[in-house]
Order: structure tokens, then sequence, then C-alpha cells
């Protein structure tokens, strides 16, 4: 089975389509995109870091993709439960995990009605490797994030990350293609971008190409949704940096905070 775009796929801007564009071949190729060792190595322990450190033990990977985060935090010990609106990368999660002596906890769910079918609550929602931006509709990324919100527990946390669309949009694409795509010989390239539409070409050793349509997601813009669904506070990273200038990182990771800011006790306020 061939992704099919029909004759103009810039034209193509829908949410659904996502389900046809990850194709088996596709899909099958997917790992030598990401590279699992090199990427392990490029964003170190930060997920991990951010989790553990806020005392989060359930998990929900949102879009686990070929299953490359559910697999480490399995491996750290989390519980975790791995979700995909595709089949195919379900499948594909749950041989890799397989392969590496774990058995994951497999959901196949879209986002938008995802409380329909994942009905646990969870201490954090995840949702990486630019998956947000399937999204085309305001209405899909509110219903979306509303879901990820009710699917928290009253302190859980939403980490979601995008690329740096910004830069994209504003200076044209760069890449220093260290963190998330770190496959050899494997480039992922925009060959169309305007504000309504990123369509991106993926290119392996072999010569094939795939390609995927997205919506170019300005960072500001995602953490005022975050705000307006009800997250309180929302941290944003640049490639697993806290600071950073606003053109550089390829990537940025939003941390969102169900729980209201802890006050301060009086004295402290005073001094």
């Amino acid at each position: 089975m061939e992704q099919n775009y029909g004759k103009n796929p810039t034209t193509v801007r829908a949410t659904d389509h996502y389900k046809s564009e990850y194709v088996k071949s596709f899909v099958d190729k997917w790992d030598e995109l990401i590279n699992w060792e090199a990427r392990a190595e490029s964003e170190g322990d930060f997920f991990i870091r951010e989790l553990k450190k806020r005392g989060k033990k359930r998990v929900l990977d949102v879009a686990t993709g070929t299953g490359f985060h559910s697999v480490r935090l399995v491996q750290e010990g989390f519980d975790v439960t791995s979700a995909d609106g595709s089949m195919e990368m379900l499948g594909k999660a749950f041989d890799n995990s397989r392969r590496r002596g774990h058995i994951l906890r497999t959901v196949h769910a879209d986002w938008r009605w995802l409380n329909r079918d994942v009905h646990n609550k969870f201490d954090a929602v995840i949702c990486l490797g630019n998956s947000f931006t399937h999204l085309f509709s305001e209405r899909d990324r509110r219903k979306a994030l509303a879901e990820f919100y009710a699917a928290l527990r009253h302190d859980g946390i939403l980490i979601l990350d995008q690329r740096n669309y910004d830069a994209i949009l504003d200076n044209g694409f760069s890449s220093k293609h260290t963190y998330y795509y770190c496959g050899d010989n494997v480039s992922a390239e925009p060959e169309h971008v305007d504000d309504g539409l990123a369509r991106f070409c993926y290119t392996f050793p072999d010569k094939s190409q795939y390609h995927l349509n997205m919506f170019p997601l300005r960072a500001s813009y995602v953490t005022r949704l975050m705000k307006e669904v009800g997250f309180q506070q929302v941290s944003t990273y640049g490639d697993f940096q806290e600071t950073y200038r606003q053109d550089d990182p390829d990537f940025f990771i939003h941390i969102a905070e169900k729980e209201y800011p802890k006050e301060e006790p009086e004295e402290e306020k005073q001094s």
C-alpha cells in the first residue's frame, strides 16, 4: 500500500488523513529515521528525570509510534499505557518492546475520543515526536487537549513536544539534526511550508521517499491553548534546555501542570 495524497498534496489538510499516511512500508522504516540508540544518547534522561522529579509513576503515552519512549519508561520502572491512532505503529511498538524483553499495554485510540477507550487516570500524559501537529483544526486541538486533561489525576502533568515551526515560518528551515531524527543518511525536510501546512519529505538510504502533512504550530499558540483548557502552569524547553534563544532549538518541549500553583507562606511574601 502506498501513500495517497491525490493530485495536489498541499491541499490535503485534514486531521483524519494521518491514518493513511503511516502505511506499513513507512512504519517499517520509521526506526531507521529515529535510530533508538542515537536518540537515547542525544536526549539523555530528560523525560525520565522530569517525571521522577515530580513523583509521577503511571504514564499514558498517547503517541507511542514505534514505542521508543514507552519502552524507555518501562525500563525505568514506570507503569506505562501506550496509545496510538495507527494500528501499524502499535503493532511495531509491541514487536519492538517484546524484542527488548517487555510487553507493552497498548490501546488503539483517537485523541479526540481518548477517554472512550482509555479508562484509567494517569500521573502524566506524554505526547512526543511532533505528533500534535497531525491535528489540523483548532477544534480538534482543543478537544485532544481536553481529553488529555481529563485523563490526568488532579495533580497530573502533560508533556508535549513540537518542531520549532516559529523558526521555519519566520526564517526558513535549518536543522542541527541532533536530537530527534538521528538515523544515518536519512533526511527529514520540508518541501512546502505556509501558515496552514508543513509538508515534510522523508528520504531513506534506499532512495525511497515518504511524506507527512502537518500543521505548523507556533509555540505560544500551543501554550495558550493548554492554559485555556485548564492547565495552570506551562514551562517550555528548547532542545531539553530551559533557557534558549527563540530561533535556536529544533524542538520545543512543553510541560503543562494541572495542579494550581502552591501558595507561598505569608512571611515569604512579605520578606
